[in-house]
């Protein structure tokens, strides 16, 4: 109540008060960054194995089991890792401790990957909560071979999406089943 008799008492003051609070407002909500996605730093790091035509348990005995072997002595900070084989695709999830140089897992992971196998080297991934991917592209046409369809995504669709400010991309070749 005796907010209102002062309000009553000294309106100058109160209507002075009330546009600085809405400038101030203004001038902090234009200036303020925005991000949809901040950066989060999840220490996990993947390594997709790819080899068309390779069953699951082919998967697991070739790529999966020698790459989780080789890390668990050479990389540092892990916590855990699991692993998924699927037909001619295996995906390998390493998590390492909060605080662990995620950086330095990734290059040692790459490294360490890069002289198991005398094959395609794998993906090799760091997750981050604002790097969600926002378009996935599949293509189809009557009357085209498969390789048109890639040459046609890998020569003309992805060289338009690459020069996107910002946009990363990875190009992969499926095969029908």
């Amino acid at each position: 109540m005796w907010i209102v008799r002062l309000a009553l008492r000294r309106p100058y003051s109160f209507t002075v008060m009330a546009i600085l609070v809405v400038l101030v407002g203004v001038v902090t909500i234009t200036r303020m960054s925005t991000d949809i996605f901040p950066n989060i730093n999840i220490p996990v790091v993947s390594v997709i194995w790819s080899y068309a035509g390779v069953a699951p348990e082919e998967m697991e005995k070739r790529f999966v089991t020698v790459s989780e072997r080789a890390m668990t002595t050479t990389v540092n900070d892990i916590e855990h890792i699991e692993s998924q084989s699927y037909n001619g695709v295996s995906v390998i999830k390493v998590y390492f401790h909060e605080g662990a140089k995620v950086e330095a897992g990734v290059a040692q992971i790459t490294s360490i990957m890069q002289t198991l196998l005398r094959i395609t080297p794998p993906l090799i991934i760091q997750y981050s909560a604002s790097n969600v991917p926002i378009l996935q592209l599949g293509l189809t046409g009557k009357g085209l071979s498969e390789q048109q369809l890639y040459d046609l995504g890998l020569n003309f669709i992805r060289t338009q999406l690459a020069t996107i400010q910002g946009s990363s991309m990875a190009c992969r070749k499926i095969q029908r089943l």
